[in-house]
């Protein structure tokens, strides 16, 4: 399978989640809610790696690896914890729509710290991108 169909999996799945939390957190604490999802998270990616028989000695993996691995999963512990606090009170639709704003900052982090290089199609794709996500989530003033 090529890296567009994981990515379209994983935008699908990632819909799902927007639904499937806002109905989870109803009457429940939200940084609770996080702890729960997160637990059930790590049962299943034990179980697929355990499945695809992917199971590495962790004394291979290098310091860098570790540091940069345990900074992703403090931004992604942190993601989850503001992304299902936004959730219990706001629209799904709304929040995920802001939530996709890490889109735009993945390309901008991407050319500021890895050199990747954007072009005018690609820049013109992010703004469109900031003026869609605004367009979904601003309403419209009062006249």
């Amino acid at each position: 399978m090529s890296w567009i169909a994981y990515a379209l999996l994983s935008a699908v799945f990632a819909a799902c989640t927007a639904i499937f939390a806002k109905i989870g957190l109803v009457g429940i604490n939200s940084d609770l809610a996080t702890f729960i999802r997160t637990c059930f998270i790590v049962a299943i990616t034990a179980t697929w790696v355990s499945y695809l028989g992917k199971w590495e000695s962790v004394s291979s993996i290098g310091l860098k690896q570790w540091i940069f691995l345990f900074l992703s999963a403090t931004a992604t512990g942190l993601s989850w914890l503001f992304y299902f606090k936004a959730l219990q009170s706001g629209p799904a639709a709304h929040v995920a729509s802001l939530d996709k704003l890490s889109v735009v900052f993945v390309g901008v982090f991407a050319f500021i710290f890895l050199g990747e290089k954007l072009t005018l199609r690609e820049c013109i794709g992010l703004a469109l991108m900031v003026i869609g996500i605004l367009i979904l989530t601003l309403k419209p003033m009062a006249k």
